[in-house]
């Protein structure tokens, strides 16, 4: 497997995890430290215990909505080095029942460290 198809397949791992609804299931998918920016701002997390604040509340707002999974559509893929990669493209949110709950842009900068792909940065926008 190349380095872009792992950078990849560690996205989907991630949505895997985040489809579980699981806080704690989503965090070592994070680079520590990682940075999010979104519509509410920017906000660093040194540790995943900072992190998880942040998370949780995302997802508990998701479950109220009806969420039943999401899946990434990637729309560009690439390397900045050796060691980061570029994603972006559009999560697609399903409700429980199958209907589209929303559509989200989301760009992610993926660094390599212990062998494993993580996300450093998570910005969320409009998906066009």
């Amino acid at each position: 497997m190349n380095d872009q198809q792992a950078v990849i397949q560690a996205l989907l791992d991630y949505y895997a995890a985040f489809n579980t609804l699981d806080a704690q299931a989503v965090l070592p998918y994070f680079h520590e430290p990682a940075l999010l920016i979104g519509p509410q701002g920017v906000f660093a997390a040194p540790t995943h215990d900072v992190l998880r604040p942040i998370v949780a509340p995302v997802i508990d707002s998701l479950r109220a909505r009806g969420f039943g999974r999401s899946e990434l559509v990637v729309g560009r893929a690439e390397p900045l080095s050796a060691s980061t990669h570029l994603v972006s493209g559009v999560a697609v949110r399903y409700k429980v029942d199958g209907q589209e709950l929303e559509r989200v842009g989301v760009t992610y900068v993926l660094q390599s460290s212990d062998h494993r792909w993580r996300m450093a940065v998570l910005i969320v926008h409009d998906p066009q």
